[in-house]
């Protein structure tokens, strides 16, 4: 779903969560409000800040599964139109020779036992820290590497897999494809009364990934072609029911920090209830008894996951803690204490208490002009040119000035680095007296890295472990990164219920570098 660019800098996503003592829907209301803050101080000029889709990724050469999808079907054109799309949209293909083998093992396996055994299947493993699956007409099958994070065994997947495959059998996507010319000519309606306003390409972005959902009584039929075929592959049935599970714990953990972009995972998509995970034990049972029958294909599965990349990756820079580095562009800042950083898609967003907001983002430098007449060229509402000053940070050219707007007062920050012009816009309620002690932070803060500090920034990986006698899940929960919530997100990659216990021998993951 994602990959935006600002202009030739790559823009970044989602960190790992934070939670706070806020209550959600306070939390929720104050974010549009401060986001909206922000919004408002940009003047929507295209040649600096453009926010629609822009394709720069191609279809794989490389299929995982087969070397071409069909080439006289022409339910395959239909996918292959939609694939560059939605490879860019999620960070490319996550290309890791071990995990693409395990998922086609498990799809090997599924495609033996499908109810058009002609179909052929192209998968790929999406470059994606969200949770989702789906599928495109002619056997394009996809799922993010999160999703493969979040899985504890290869039936899970299957489960997944074989609903998706499920879709393709179905025709689920030609009934779907009738939906977009009305989706179409909504977006032109919101391009052209939102075109400069940063939410309004949101929106259009959003509209078109919904093109992937499904109607509930498609998925409902879905799950009972998937269920058959995980049983009929050998896998353990009741995967289907147990990954619902999974899907539920997740979204109540999600659910505990609203600021966290849920568009493009599973849930956004998928129909989950109680009553579509009785169905699914439902359907297992015609295989047998829970725990009796099929293969659950853990251990080979947690061989295939060890290593695998978790959270921001390398190219979208990291949040830890209260820093964002980029080792690609060499750069960090840190926030103020009490500040929530997220790593979005359009650029990094920093919220703190107060109603204090900060965007911090980039461009390309092509033209080398002076910042203080870049600070003036009209991408900033309700600049106050008087205010204008020509300054340095930590030995980079730079240059600040005031802007006020509605019921903001803003500071903007420009930083040439080399090439490229590194820019902070910092939001407060009009007359607050934070303004400057809060942009004094994120310039004092911002430099350049070292080569050394660039090379030691190591990205979050999904690792597999053995349970040591003396460990228990608060130790082994202890020993997770990226995350203040160790023992919940503990617990959450483990299917671990509450209650649940370790023992020695026990194979576990964690997250760590």
């Amino acid at each position: 779903m994602r990959r935006t660019r600002l202009d030739s800098l790559t823009t970044w996503k989602s960190p790992a969560l934070s939670s706070d003592a806020i209550s959600a829907p306070r939390r929720f209301a104050r974010r549009l409000m401060l986001l909206s803050a922000i919004a408002m101080a940009l003047n929507g000029c295209q040649s600096l800040i453009e926010q629609s889709y822009q394709p720069s990724i191609s279809p794989s050469s490389n299929p995982q599964i087969v070397d071409e999808v069909q080439k006289n079907d022409p339910r395959a054109a239909m996918g292959a139109r939609e694939h560059p799309r939605i490879v860019a949209s999620y960070g490319g293909e996550y290309k890791d020779a071990k995990t693409e083998r395990l998922v086609a093992r498990i799809a090997g396996a599924l495609t033996a036992v499908s109810e058009n055994p002609s179909q052929s299947y192209r998968i790929t493993i999406l470059n994606s820290p969200a949770i989702n699956a789906f599928a495109l007409p002619g056997g394009y099958l996809y799922v993010t590497r999160g999703l493969l994070a979040l899985a504890n065994d290869a039936s899970e997947v299957a489960a997944v897999l074989s609903h998706e495959m499920g879709h393709v059998t179905a025709n689920h996507g030609i009934e779907r494809q009738k939906r977009e010319e009305a989706e179409v000519i909504a977006s032109r309606v919101v391009a052209e009364v939102l075109s400069s306003d940063i939410a309004g390409k949101q929106a259009l972005a959003r509209g078109k990934l919904r093109l992937a959902a499904f109607s509930r009584q498609q998925e409902l039929q879905a799950d009972v072609i998937g269920v058959r075929m995980l049983g009929e592959a050998g896998y353990d049935p009741y995967a289907a029911a147990r990954f619902l599970d999974s899907m539920a714990a997740y979204s109540r953990f999600m659910s505990v920090d609203p600021e966290a972009d849920q568009s493009l995972d599973f849930l956004s998509s998928h129909p989950n209830s109680a009553q579509r995970i009785d169905l699914a034990r439902t359907h297992a049972r015609a295989f047998g008894q829970e725990g009796s029958v099929g293969d659950k294909g853990r251990d080979y599965y947690l061989d295939g996951i060890d290593g695998l990349l978790y959270g921001d990756s390398p190219e979208e820079g990291y949040v830890r803690g209260q820093t964002f580095l980029h080792g690609g562009l060499g750069i960090r800042f840190d926030v103020p204490p009490d500040f929530h950083i997220d790593n979005k898609v359009e650029a990094v967003m920093a919220t703190g208490p107060n109603d204090i907001a900060v965007r911090f983002d980039g461009v390309a430098d092509n033209q080398n002009q002076s910042l203080t007449n870049y600070i003036s060229s009209g991408w900033v509402t309700g600049l106050d040119p008087s205010t204008i000053q020509q300054i340095t940070v930590n030995g980079m050219e730079a240059a600040t000035a005031r802007a006020s707007a509605d019921r903001w007062d803003f500071d903007v920050t420009v930083i040439r680095n080399n090439a490229q012009i590194f820019r902070f816009l910092t939001a407060v309620p009009k007359g607050s007296d934070a303004l400057e002690p809060t942009a004094d932070v994120l310039r004092a803060s911002f430099r350049r890295m070292t080569p050394a500090e660039a090379a030691s920034l190591k990205p979050l990986r999904i690792r597999v472990v053995t349970v040591r006698p003396g460990e228990n899940i608060s130790t082994l929960a202890a020993r997770m990164m990226g995350t203040d919530r160790k023992l919940d997100l503990f617990k959450l990659i483990n299917a671990l219920p509450m209650g649940a216990a370790v023992s020695p021998g026990d194979r576990v993951k964690i997250i760590a570098e």
